[in-house]
């Protein structure tokens, strides 16, 4: 198993290339090292995990116009020609499946320890200092507006209006990031997330101080 997670390695790194830095290589390997942490503290197949975590954005809907299909596809296809065993690939194929958050009002549960370790390594990616960077960049990416007092965060009902609605960054805070401390799977990622999201409640006071934004209050109200 090895030679396949070295392999996988190397091929995420090409696909990969070139992306803007919210959704590169690099976010990738964070996933996949926090991945392997959290899984050393609460067990699991560790081999289910790290390629879970590799592959979890090879193809991410966002970037392929909205197909939720587009990474498990995309993984799979890797993965049989890795020749892997089928429990193995239906296993991270699975985990990719229902990675992504859903919107606020929607649960995103996972239905095994090891897709709760790379669902909870990849929210930590989102929350803290390196959060706060991929929402920019990500931002900038989309031609997102920074910040429009016009525009409110929003609960999302249901995973289409998520992916559609038009947002700006900041409300991007309130509509997920502030809410993925609360909605880690695993011990290790719930004491990891704390600093991470007092972090960004402290950017977001500062922003709101240095630029006199009217931000909701720090803890989402509809």
């Amino acid at each position: 198993m090895d030679q396949e997670i070295e392999k996988t390695i190397h091929y995420v790194k090409r696909e990969l290339m070139g992306l803007d830095g919210s959704h590169d290589w690099f976010h990738v390997e964070r996933v996949w090292r926090n991945s392997i942490r959290i899984g050393k503290e609460e067990g699991g197949d560790m081999d289910v995990i790290q390629l879970a975590a590799l592959l979890h954005d090879i193809a991410d809907w966002k970037y392929h116009g909205g197909n939720e299909q587009a990474g498990p596809e995309k993984a799979r296809s890797w993965l049989e020609r890795l020749q892997a065993d089928s429990t193995v690939i239906d296993h991270v194929c699975e985990i990719i499946q229902d990675l992504s958050f859903k919107g606020a009002d929607l649960p995103s549960s996972m239905n095994t320890r090891e897709g709760m370790i790379v669902q909870d390594a990849d929210r930590l990616d989102a929350i803290g200092a390196v959060g706060i960077a991929r929402a920019f960049a990500y931002g900038g990416y989309k031609k997102q507006e920074l910040y429009n007092p016009e525009m409110r965060p929003k609960l999302h009902q249901s995973f289409e209006e998520y992916k559609q609605s038009q947002t700006t960054t900041v409300n991007h805070f309130y509509e997920k990031l502030l809410l993925l401390k609360e909605r880690m799977n695993t011990a290790t990622a719930r004491a990891m997330a704390e600093e991470r999201h007092e972090f960004m409640i402290h950017f977001l006071k500062t922003l709101q101080r240095e630029c006199d934004l009217d931000l909701p209050a720090m803890d989402f109200e509809s």
